[in-house]
């Protein structure tokens, strides 16, 4: 299915030496040299930055009264000043947290507001680290990504192990618990008053269960099943809700009992996920069937364009999704044979509405809620 033929050795010797022969500017070389390792820095930065989130750094700061010197700010979190130095030089260099340094030597840190947002504030919506958090887990992934590129086969989401789990689930938890139910679902026509009156809800590809968990809570009367083959994500749902003593809500593995197709849903959710399904038409196709004659499908996706130019044009973090997309969303969309493999930026509002109507679902309406990542739509049979 996959092509692996490499060209002839005599060819790729004559290209090669053809390109060499080529005069280079110097100029030009410096500026594309320094435009490459640009990219490095940003790479060590951000395991930085997972360092300041793991270790507490960014916490510690933002509880702070006043700015810290290196030796406060270790002796604070316990850790060994020196380290803490050379780290704290690392982040104000890369601008991530304030610095005084009108003593050298003497440098005091700091977090902006914004950075407390970003850094340190776990249910603050733009809370951030949850991606940082599994960066680790991303990077070992670089060893087995050459035989997904010989092979064409991808890998799923547990591959990442727990901490990948755990990552996902800091990424978006708090914008759901801030915005789900105050302002997505009265976008959605007449959601809201068919939960409060009990409604049967499915959440396919619901990870950890955070947003399934939320909405068990605040419509007791409703009855909840969440589908996920992450068996990281649904240990960790599953003790959440047994945390919370909740009775409404269930978590399953669709491999072993699947969502119901028989018009018997009144609330479909998928957040952030069709696009990273092998089969998404196919999982389309069982949503139509599963949604009851006046049943509602909340479709979340990403943000995509119909085209790499237009995505690189409109979108200033495309290079990022599309890295991404190799370590994640498409390597989990290849993780079978003969997955669609659409991957982060593979699902846009043209092909949503193709698959939606090639399913039998007729109503198809984008939703006026804001997002920095994420494309929101209420879809109907």
């Amino acid at each position: 299915m996959w092509s692996t033929s490499r060209p002839e050795p005599a060819l790729a010797d004559a290209a090669y030496s053809a390109v060499m022969s080529q005069p280079v500017d110097p100029d030009r070389l410096k500026r594309f040299s320094f435009h490459v390792f640009t990219k490095l820095e940003g790479a060590v930065t951000a395991g930085m930055i997972h360092l300041g989130d793991r270790l507490g750094l960014y916490r510690a700061l933002a509880d702070a009264a006043t700015p810290l010197s290196a030796a406060q700010l270790a002796d604070r979190t316990g850790l060994d000043e020196r380290w803490v130095r050379e780290w704290a030089y690392n982040q104000a260099a890369a601008r991530i947290i304030g610095v005084d340094a009108t003593v050298p030597g003497q440098e005091l840190f700091d977090l902006a507001p914004e950075a407390v947002a970003v850094l340190a504030s776990g249910d603050h919506p733009a809370f951030g680290m949850g991606m940082f958090h599994q960066l680790p887990h991303l990077m070992r992934t670089l060893d087995d990504l050459p035989e997904s590129f010989r092979t064409g086969c991808g890998f799923d989401y547990d591959h990442h192990g727990l901490e990948g789990a755990i990552g996902i689930e800091r990424s978006f938890e708090p914008w759901s618990k801030a915005n789900l139910i105050p302002v997505v679902l009265p976008a959605l026509d007449g959601v809201v008053d068919a939960l409060r009156a009990g409604a049967r809800v499915v959440d396919i590809g619901c990870g950890a269960g955070s947003a399934l968990l939320q909405l068990a809570e605040a419509f007791p009367a409703s009855t909840f099943r969440g589908y996920d083959i992450s068996q990281y994500a649904l240990g960790r749902a599953d003790a959440k809700r047994d945390a919370r003593g909740l009775a409404n809500v269930t978590f399953h593995d669709p491999r072993r009992d699947p969502v119901p197709e028989d018009g018997s849903i009144d609330l479909v959710l998928t957040f952030d996920c069709i696009h990273d399904m092998t089969q998404p038409a196919e999982v389309v196709r069982g949503i139509a069937r599963a949604l009851a004659p006046e049943g509602t499908w909340l479709l979340v996706d990403i943000k995509a364009l119909d085209s790499f130019e237009q995505n690189t044009a409109k979108n200033p973090m495309a290079s990022l999704m599309y890295g991404m997309s190799v370590m994640t969303c498409m390597a989990s969309a290849l993780s079978e044979p003969g997955g669609a493999g659409l991957g982060t930026l593979g699902l846009p509002e043209s092909r949503a509405r193709e698959l939606a109507r090639d399913a039998g679902l007729t109503r198809f309406r984008r939703l006026a809620v804001e997002h920095s990542v994420n494309a929101f739509f209420e879809i109907r049979p």
